[in-house]
């Protein structure tokens, strides 16, 4: 049975302050990356594969695998909270299960813990070949510290 968080969709002011945010990363935008979900407590990022992402053996490389799943989690964490506040990752740990093979990658962040001031999430990445097929090829997991929001 599909966990019915996969499904479930945040709020339209959720999803527009996770997608301003997002939008606004250099890096994700540098990697091609992009939201593909966005749910209360969960988010999915998509990593097209192509060579500028690529390492020598021409996988993914392990510092792309593991941006996306840093800021899946972070985006996560977000989702949960209010509108003055901030997510900063403290600390993650990824593990790099299989190559990172695929028509693109996707990353899941899910909030396993959420807290006042520390949340907790795990990273999920999967390759995705072009027929749909799915393998998990890292996992980790991630605390973040609630912050304030800067001034703009």
């Amino acid at each position: 049975m599909e966990d019915r968080t996969q499904q479930e969709q945040a709020s339209p002011a959720v999803r527009a302050r996770v997608q301003g945010s997002f939008d606004s990363q250099g890096l994700m935008a540098h990697l091609g990356a992009h939201l593909a979900h966005i749910g209360p407590g969960r988010v999915h990022i998509v990593l097209p594969a192509r060579p500028e992402v690529t390492q020598q053996h021409g996988y993914v490389h392990a510092g792309a695998t593991s941006a996306i799943a840093d800021s899946a989690g972070g985006y996560a964490a977000l989702t949960l909270l209010d509108e003055e506040s901030d997510v900063l990752t403290v600390e993650y740990k990824i593990n790099l299960l299989a190559p990172a093979a695929g028509d693109h990658l996707e990353a899941i962040g899910t909030v396993l813990k959420p807290g006042r001031t520390l949340t907790v999430c795990r990273l999920e990445v999967y390759g995705v070949q072009s027929d749909g097929s799915r393998k998990l090829v890292a996992n980790g997991q991630q605390t973040l510290i609630r912050a304030n929001r800067p001034a703009e």
